[in-house]
């Protein structure tokens, strides 16, 4: 669009003063005449800028004119350059973030600009643990735009060991949860969150909702975390380990492991909980005989079963 080139151009100028019209061609990545027209418009809008003739010549901004696009302050630059700058990698929409942050940059006063290019390169966003491949981004741009432009989708949705079912939902917005991506939606049936690797085959239905008055996106995905948590948090168990195994049960059982404090001889007692027997016990089990279940003895046998099972299938 050409009022977002000509406010490039002006941003451009403002950073460096005098251009010509090549060189700004080449940033701007449009024709040497485009360059020179949009230059042209500019002057012509009665803004400062002037050409140059002769060697060393060029479109230049009258000295001391400023067009602060922006009004942040040095510390909000710096915070929207460290949230940008991980954008702006490998993901879908990188070649757009690049551009927005290279625009951003320009339109702040030079005494951000520096620290603001800075941390746009201080983060990197690795998405792959250890020993893991990096786990593939799902499409995000069609429910993006469904998101902003209000517009009902109907797609397929694979839930545990089914089969995919037909779905239409009102998208609302999207999660990030430690690199899942979760749609939250309105449905017939209310709210729904669907996880978006699990969707396929989106297509717009043709229909345009509003969204509901007041929603408030993070405070829904509390909710729907709550809700989620409490489901996972239904049985609990209380254990005894190593202090040094303590960090990694923590880290293991997240929000649902709570120390009680260490025994009498050094030992941290924890309590641990998931939404069954079986699974405390299958999240246990690979700590094997550093791990003591005090109780409850659901959770014991389930683990002894465990053992047992691995001994069978795994004899000789």
């Amino acid at each position: 669009m050409r009022a977002d080139r000509l406010v490039a151009a002006l941003l451009v100028l403002q950073a460096r003063g005098r251009v010509t019209a090549a060189s700004l061609a080449a940033e701007l990545e449009v024709s040497v005449a485009t360059a020179r027209r949009d230059l042209e418009a500019l002057s012509a809008a009665g803004l400062p800028v002037y050409p140059q003739a002769g060697r060393g010549g060029g479109w230049q901004l009258l000295s001391g004119a400023r067009t602060d696009l922006t009004g942040l302050t040095a510390p909000e630059a710096r915070a929207l350059f460290l949230l940008l700058g991980p954008a702006s990698g490998s993901a879908p929409a990188a070649a757009d973030a690049r551009a927005a942050l290279r625009k951003l940059l320009r339109a702040l006063p030079g005494t951000f600009r520096a620290e603001a290019a800075a941390a746009a390169e201080a983060v990197v966003v690795d998405p792959a643990g250890w020993g893991e491949r990096a786990r593939d981004r799902p499409e995000l741009a069609p429910l993006l735009d469904a998101v902003v432009g209000r517009r009902e989708v109907a797609f397929d949705h694979a839930g545990r060991g089914g089969p995919p079912v037909r779905r239409r939902a009102q998208p609302w917005g999207l999660v990030d949860k430690d690199g899942t991506w979760y749609l939250v939606a309105g449905t017939a049936r209310g709210r729904r969150t669907f996880r978006v690797d699990r969707m396929s085959a989106l297509a717009p239905t043709g229909e345009v909702f509003e969204r509901p008055d007041g929603l408030d996106l993070p405070g829904v995905w509390e909710e729907v975390v709550g809700e989620l948590e409490r489901r996972r948090s239904l049985v609990s168990a209380r254990v005894r380990v190593p202090a040094r195994l303590a960090p990694v049960l923590r880290d293991r059982f997240g929000r649902h492991c709570e120390a009680e404090g260490p025994d009498d001889d050094g030992r941290a007692v924890l309590r641990v909980a998931a939404h069954t027997a079986r699974s405390v016990a299958e999240q246990l089990a690979g700590f094997g005989g550093a791990v003591e279940v005090l109780e409850p003895a659901a959770v014991r046998a389930e683990l002894a079963a465990i053992g047992a099972e691995l001994v069978e299938r795994n004899r000789g």
